[in-house]
């Protein structure tokens, strides 16, 4: 029955049954293998230093990319997500390895396809595969001169550009959703929802979309200056498969957002806080049970339906989340009343 199944149906029916875990860091990961730049420039002949360009791995390291993918599948993950945070021509322009961004996004989603099709062979547990979207360097909303405030590095049809050859290399790739990830510009994230709608178009196939927001303060705001609800209500157009919050801080600092946003959206909740804040060496000391007994708060509440990991996490860190939340029910998506709901950096709004 459920090959006949689409990807968003059968992730619709898993999520009823139960809260889905998705994976951790992959920067952190990556670190521990403490590659040298020969490691990740391979024989491609680039011109730059190519140390810290992660997602390049795919193509000169598959083996790190696929060790990490394993452990987070055997650690309990439903969810893997691509090794391509970084996979636009835009971020890569920092390595000088812009032509190589569909190899890169194509390599890193059938690694992680092939995996998740492996070890649902073994059990038959479905597994899927999310399209990591960055949201790249630069910003829509902000300018980088301060006596300029007019000035933008790029404009919003360049980024959908970007953002759309990226999502088409993924889907060839054979991912089941987009991941619009990290989101600290709404206007950004506008992009790359309109880059998945016209590839949707141009593919003639259902591409869900995943979001996820990130906080730049207490305060609850990203940095382009919207609040968790204005910024649910800025996307929620697209009708995605999850909404969410990652990074920013640790399950702690996140506990009144996750509250807030669990009561308004209409779609499934899925967050992945850091492990904890950054000591004063910017290292994660949050052990894989103290995050999992934050979250696991959330999922007692009733407040979540998908769980992981953002910065310091690890494989541990999942592992020890699947046993906390183990037997616990996923959040039920609520009945919002309706009404026009507006948002500029905070939502207003216009009863029915």
């Amino acid at each position: 029955m459920r090959a006949t199944m689409t990807p968003r149906e059968t992730f619709l029916a898993e999520a009823a049954k139960r809260i889905l875990l998705t994976d951790g860091a992959w920067g952190t990961q990556i670190q521990n293998f403490k590659l040298a730049e020969a490691d990740y420039a391979g024989d491609l002949g680039l011109s730059h230093d190519q140390k810290g360009n992660n997602d390049i791995l795919a193509l000169t390291r598959p083996d790190v990319v696929e060790a990490i993918t394993r452990a987070y599948f055997d650690a309990g993950s439903d969810i893997i997500s691509t090794n391509t945070f970084s996979s636009t021509t835009i971020s890569q322009a920092d390595y000088g390895a812009e032509h190589l961004v569909r190899d890169l996004n194509i390599a890193n989603a059938r690694i992680a396809r092939r995996i998740a099709d492996e070890y649902v062979a073994k059990d038959d547990r479905p597994r899927f595969v999310a399209g990591s979207i960055g949201p790249t360097n630069k910003t829509l909303s902000l300018s980088p001169d301060v006596n300029d405030p007019g000035y933008r590095e790029i404009d919003f049809d360049h980024l959908v550009s970007v953002y759309r050859e990226q999502v088409e290399a993924l889907v060839d790739g054979g991912v089941d959703f987009i991941l619009i990830e990290t989101v600290f510009d709404t206007w950004n994230a506008k992009a790359g929802i309109m880059a998945v709608k016209l590839a949707e178009e141009a593919l003639g196939r259902d591409l869900p979309i995943m979001m996820s927001m990130t906080l730049t303060d207490l305060s609850g705001r990203n940095l382009s200056g919207h609040t968790v609800e204005a910024f649910w209500y800025a996307v929620r157009h697209a009708r995605p498969i999850t909404i969410g919050l990652n990074c920013s801080f640790g399950a702690e600092q996140l506990r009144p957002h996750v509250k807030l946003l669990s009561g308004i959206a209409d779609t499934l909740i899925m967050i992945y806080p850091n492990a904890g804040l950054p000591n004063e060496l910017g290292e994660y000391d949050e052990m894989p049970d103290q995050t999992a007994g934050f979250v696991g708060e959330w999922a007692i509440a009733g407040q979540v339906n998908v769980l992981g990991g953002c910065c310091g996490s690890t494989p541990a860190h999942i592992a020890a989340m699947a046993k906390a939340v183990a037997g616990l029910a996923p959040r039920v998506v609520p009945d919002v009343p309706v009404m026009t709901n507006l948002a500029g950096l905070e939502p207003m709004r216009i009863a029915a």
